[in-house]
């Protein structure tokens, strides 16, 4: 059979050699990974800021002359976003496979800053779940788009850490949401219903920052490769290598003989389905575990929080981004010092440890809170400590899914999982939880703060049985490219 090197571009059929995915991982860590992870990780801040603006305007929602939102609607709206989030993953995920990680990370950021944008302007209920349906579409594709795009150029070895940080970066997010909130639903800075719009403004305009930064990110070598354009990998690697060089880092050399892949020009549905519920049906069943527990833990409890402190504590909704700082410092915090250990002590200990702590905590939060033996304060205390390993928990579900499937079905399984878990936990989640507030009965809440713990447990129980250790290994190593000609 034929074969052609890595410095040339492939015919399809024929088997090309490359060293690209090895070069890739032993990389020092330098300024080109930093660049990688504020440009394409700022994702989850965009994300942490849409999911706490919803929730922290929430009052100034509900007392707008123009909407006049109940707490269904609020509920309703936020399953909106995440519907859109699930549909987007799923169709941007099958775009980003076929089309290459680059173009897609720019269109699904066009999307969702349109959508965020036009959001400001809504003038009535549906114009404005249309609105974030489309804005959890675009946040949904890009979840994929970057996800993979993030797992196939950082090295191996520091691989889940970096996940982790970046996702718990959602928190980043959250905290400037409840900060522009609490500035612009001041009536003393703007008219109430001006306030609410202006925040929503908040996002589009750092997302066109975001979109001149990312002009700099290559398209993943990785994925070039595998669709027959090595020449254009060999020279990204290139380029990055006399970077760090002119940085003055010191690169190791290769060890090992060249990937020997057969390019292709896509991958039909028929064998992506085949490879994620087939030949890696164990790997599926751990990350839709994962995946749906986190989505309802946190989207159960985080969506419907203003919620909780407007009800049964009565605190002012111009007040509620007070009681959201501490609460995503916590979230933040968790990934930041707890990543490590997915690298070193081992990602099935660690995701064991994580699922099964948080979700025992939320338990005894809910306790407290049906209970009334919590001030809003403690109760926020409370929360601060769930949600410092519960971030880390929810984080790894996306490392755990983005890493255990091929690199010609990635983003589809990122996209898959994520529509599964979010549309049985995200979506089922806030509009139980609304309901339940509604009620007005602390003990109504607190089962469905059961549910989400028994979740997380079982999922802890799940990873126990069937997680794989996947530490410091290339992707290559844990799942075999489906190119592959070995």
């Amino acid at each position: 059979m034929k074969s052609n090197t890595s410095t040339g571009s492939a015919t399809f059929g024929s088997v090309v050699e490359t060293t690209v995915p090895a070069r890739l991982d032993r990389l020092p860590w330098g300024r080109f990974h930093v660049l990688v992870i504020a440009a394409l990780g700022i994702t989850w801040i965009l994300d942490g800021l849409e999911v706490t603006l919803v929730g922290a305007l929430a009052g100034a929602l509900m007392a707008s002359p123009v909407l006049q939102f109940t707490n269904t609607d609020i509920g309703l709206a936020t399953s909106a976003y995440l519907l859109g989030a699930v549909l987007g993953a799923i169709f941007f995920g099958w775009l980003t496979d076929r089309l290459g990680r680059k173009k897609l990370f720019f269109v699904t950021l066009t999307i969702y800053m349109l959508a965020t944008i036009a959001t400001a302007f809504s003038w009535n209920f549906w114009s404005f779940v249309v609105f974030r349906f489309m804005t959890g579409a675009g946040i949904g594709g890009e979840y994929t788009a970057v996800n993979s795009t993030i797992q196939e150029l950082i090295p191996a070895r520091v691989r889940g850490w970096t996940d982790l940080v970046i996702n718990g970066s959602f928190w980043l997010g959250t905290a400037i949401g409840a900060l522009g909130s609490l500035v612009l639903l001041d009536a003393r800075m703007l008219p109430s219903d001006l306030g609410w719009r202006a925040a929503f403004a908040i996002g589009g305009g750092l997302s066109l920052i975001i979109f001149f930064m990312r002009l700099w990110i290559p398209e993943s070598p990785r994925w070039l490769v595998t669709h027959g354009r090595a020449a254009e990998a060999k020279d990204i690697v290139d380029g990055i290598e006399h970077t760090l060089r002119e940085e003055g880092h010191k690169i190791q050399d290769l060890v090992g003989p060249p990937s020997r892949l057969k390019p292709r020009t896509h991958t039909p549905l028929w064998e992506v389905v085949t490879t994620i519920l087939k030949t890696h049906r164990q790997r599926a069943f751990v990350g839709l575990s994962l995946m749906a527990s986190q989505a309802y833990f946190y989207n159960t409890v985080f969506f419907t929080y203003a919620l909780i402190l407007t009800t049964f504590y009565g605190v002012p909704s111009n007040k509620v981004g007070w009681y959201i700082l501490p609460f995503a410092l916590a979230n933040f915090l968790g990934p930041l010092l707890m990543g490590r250990l997915f690298d070193t002590w081992g990602r099935r200990q660690m995701l064991i440890l994580t699922y099964g702590v948080s979700g025992l905590l939320l338990a005894i939060t809910g306790y407290l809170f049906a209970a009334d033996f919590v001030s809003v304060w403690q109760l926020t205390l409370a929360w601060a400590c769930v949600f410092f390993v519960g971030s880390a928990a929810a984080s790894s579900a996306y490392l755990t899914v983005s890493e255990s499937f091929p690199l010609e079905v990635r983003a589809l399984a990122i996209a898959f999982f994520y529509a599964i878990g979010t549309g049985v936990g995200g979506v089922i989640g806030p509009l139980l939880l609304g309901y339940l507030i509604d009620t007005g009965s602390r003990t109504s809440v607190f089962w469905g703060y059961l549910v989400g713990a028994s979740l997380m447990i079982g999922a802890a129980i799940v990873a126990a049985l069937w997680a794989a250790a996947v530490e410091r290994k290339p992707l290559e190593a844990v799942a075999k490219p489906l190119a592959s000609a070995e």
